[in-house]
């Protein structure tokens, strides 16, 4: 198989790497683009359906995967590229949950010999995701959060900042829209739209989320007090088996969010704000490679 290995120019340095390629190379033929500016990852996707390769692997963290999901899902379902992973993120959290492995040579092992899996695209303002949309302080956090803690700390940066953030986060007021008709309205302070399970750096949002059922996991945090954190960790962790006092949950294959003031929105690792959010998922738009019995893969997926 003719491997495209696209890699975040910024780690294009890592020692270990390079060590792996190199291994790779004397098992399988690989090719190898670096980005250098923004707009590389697509001008190289583009480049490698014009010369007949088939899959392209994305070296880098989360921000890295959106980009490439991005620009194969401008091209025609029929051209798109079988993607692969080789996680170098901060957090990796898609990776992670899928079962991806970290370590450079498995992944790259994985991205020539895996199979591919059709998984769903989830579609806000012309934008696409595949793991998870979070907004509110959830979005702040990852755009404030400095480099130098997240590479110190890892992914447990985005939990500190994000308990120092939330206690004094001003709640946004909107109205909510769901496919059944049910209209809802009231304060959130954060919310995740997830087709994925995880984000910030480790934390499980939405335990049960599969990447190939047609659906997204809404969870939406309302108010709390500082005195309620440890019942919101509680319900968080405890789902479904829990009240959904502050924590409340929806399963569905769109939903629409208005809110009176613009709202931060990150799409794994993308930031975007608006005041009007229309999510709708893309059933199986993307050929993904992914480990055998990968847990974010639907039961029938696997049968």
């Amino acid at each position: 198989m003719d491997l495209r290995l696209i890699i975040n120019g910024k780690k294009a340095a890592d020692e270990q790497l390079r060590d792996a390629i190199g291994k790779f190379r004397t098992i399988e033929p690989l090719t190898v683009r670096v980005t250098y500016e923004g707009g590389d990852i697509e001008r190289f996707i583009n480049e490698a359906v014009a010369e007949g390769v088939k899959r392209v692997v994305v070296a880098g963290g989360d921000g890295t995967v959106n980009e490439a999901v991005n620009a194969l899902m401008k091209l025609e379902k029929s051209q798109r590229l079988e993607l692969a992973i080789l996680p170098m993120g901060t957090a990796n959290d898609f990776a992670t949950a899928a079962h991806i492995p970290h370590g450079y040579l498995p992944a790259l092992k994985l991205a020539a010999n895996g199979q591919p899996h059709a998984i769903d695209t989830v579609e806000v303002d012309e934008r696409y995701f595949v793991n998870v949309a979070s907004a509110g302080f959830g979005a702040k956090i990852t755009a404030t959060t400095p480099p130098a803690l997240k590479n110190i700390l890892g992914g447990g940066a985005y939990t500190l900042a994000g308990l120092v953030q939330a206690l004094s986060f001003v709640p946004y007021s909107g109205e909510l829209t769901l496919p059944d008709g049910e209209r809802a309205s009231g304060d959130i302070i954060a919310a995740a739209v997830c087709n994925g399970r995880q984000a910030g750096g480790g934390q499980l949002l939405a335990p049960h989320a599969y990447i190939n059922d047609g659906l997204v996991d809404l969870v939406a945090f309302t108010s709390f007090a500082i005195s309620d954190v440890p019942a919101v960790i509680e319900e968080l962790s405890n789902y479904p088996n829990s009240s959904q006092k502050w924590v409340k949950r929806f399963q569905v294959p769109w939903l629409e969010w208005q809110t009176q003031t613009e709202m931060p929105i990150n799409l794994d690792g993308e930031p975007i704000t608006s005041k009007q959010q229309s999510f709708k998922v893309h059933a199986g738009a993307l050929n993904l490679v992914l480990p055998d019995a990968c847990p974010m893969l639907g039961r029938a997926d696997l049968l």
